[in-house]
C-alpha cells in the first residue's frame, strides 16, 4: 500500500514541500510525520491523526 503524499512546512526556509518519504513517530502519545528537509540536513514534524498513522505506516 503506497503512503499518501502529504504537505510539509520547513519552519528554517520558511517554505512548504510535499513528499511520501516520511516516517510516523509516536511522541508521548501523540503521532508525527518526519522527513528531511529538502533544503538541508533538518528534520520537518508534522503533527497527524491517529487514523493516518495507522494507514500510512
Amino acid at each position: 500500500m503506497a503512503k499518501e503524499k502529504i504537505s510539509f512546512y520547513d519552519v528554517k526556509t520558511k517554505k512548504k514541500f510535499e513528499t511520501v518519504d516520511y516516517k510516523i513517530v509516536d511522541k508521548d502519545g501523540r503521532k508525527f510525520a518526519v522527513t528531511k528537509s529538502p533544503a538541508g540536513t533538518h528534520e520537518c514534524w508534522r503533527v497527524v491523526s491517529k487514523e493516518f498513522s495507522q494507514k500510512n505506516k
